[in-house]
């Protein structure tokens, strides 16, 4: 793929956007965040807390304010991570396209790529405007146990599949560990699991 075919400028400062409820923030976003500025497959990752992922089941899911809240606590002492609460003001649910098209306009100076696991990938045409999102923003694609990344090639031609490590660990596992009162501090930046421990999160 051509840089001219995404309207890339190489002299933008390229953005990963990296979308999630971040219900709560774990490890293993940080570690995939730092992959990837390490390699410099970008220069900066911006992560978005969304209020309502249209995708995902809502039952658990902590007011938008706390996780931002958690996210900048885990990212405080890293200067290429960014926590955004972009989608807070959008209509809800929020949709990745919409999200994309208003941080492009409001950073012209950015270019901007998605971040995305390879489960999303793989349910990628039931996003809205997917097409779209394809032929205007670099897709990069992580790998998550379970879901092939061959299929995700074969789909999808057009996305970058990352060779990063698997981070075999979930919100969901998280959120359910501690409802069985199990330590998650291996999981968890020490900040944010003080604060779930202090405020009795998830419990």
């Amino acid at each position: 793929m051509l840089e001219s075919d995404l309207n890339i400028s190489t002299n933008q400062k390229r953005i990963g956007i990296y979308s999630g409820s971040f219900n709560p923030v774990h490890l293993g976003h940080l570690k995939l965040a730092e992959y990837l500025t390490v390699n410099e497959l970008v220069d900066e990752v911006w992560f978005v807390v969304s209020p309502c992922n249209p995708l995902k089941n809502h039952s658990d899911l902590l007011d938008e304010y706390i996780r931002l809240e958690m996210l900048v606590f885990a990212i405080q002492n890293e200067p290429k991570f960014k926590a955004s609460d972009v989608e807070f003001t959008m209509p809800i649910p929020s949709y990745s396209i919409d999200t994309l098209y208003l941080l492009r306009l409001q950073h012209l100076d950015c270019q901007f790529s998605l971040i995305i696991g390879s489960d999303n990938a793989l349910v990628f045409d039931q996003w809205k405007n997917y097409e779209q999102i394809l032929k205007e923003f670099p897709i990069l694609v992580y790998p998550r146990k379970g879901y092939d990344f061959g299929k995700v090639a074969e789909k999808y031609t057009q996305m970058q599949l990352l060779p990063t490590p698997y981070y075999d660990i979930s919100s969901t596992q998280i959120r359910d560990f501690i409802k069985q009162k199990q330590d998650v501090s291996q999981w968890l930046h020490p900040v944010v699991n003080e604060f779930i421990t202090y405020n009795n999160l998830y419990c």
